[in-house]
């Protein structure tokens, strides 16, 4: 029985969640590698929200488009003790280059020529 993982984005209905899969496929010839994606819909009585990761199997039927299961939520959203802390990026003050002075410098001399025409 495969298991798969993917992450819930719509819980409009009640009692199915719309989980979408993603995975790396490598071209044949040219070894390029792309995701593709892929939505299920699957039957929760866990009670999932929007944004949690699980994991789900096939199941019977449950209607036309259903007929896999969550069996277990891998990562729950909006704890805070789960969140990584990331260090925030600090703009830094744009630095000169050594172009910037060479068309600075151009442009002074240039005005400085028109000033004494």
């Amino acid at each position: 029985m495969k298991i798969f993982t993917g992450k819930v984005i719509s819980k409009k209905m009640e009692k199915t969640a719309t989980v979408v899969v993603e995975r790396i496929v490598v071209h044949p010839i040219y070894r390029k590698r792309f995701k593709r994606l892929k939505k299920y819909h699957v039957h929760d009585e866990i009670g999932v929200t929007l944004g949690q990761t699980v994991k789900f199997v096939a199941s019977r039927p449950y209607s036309k488009l259903k007929r896999w299961k969550v069996v277990e939520v891998v990562e729950i959203v909006g704890k805070e003790s789960d969140k990584k802390s990331l260090p925030l990026r600090s703009k830094k003050p744009a630095t000169t280059g050594s172009a910037d002075l060479k068309r600075s410098a151009r442009i002074k001399s240039v005005k400085s020529v028109k000033k004494s025409v």
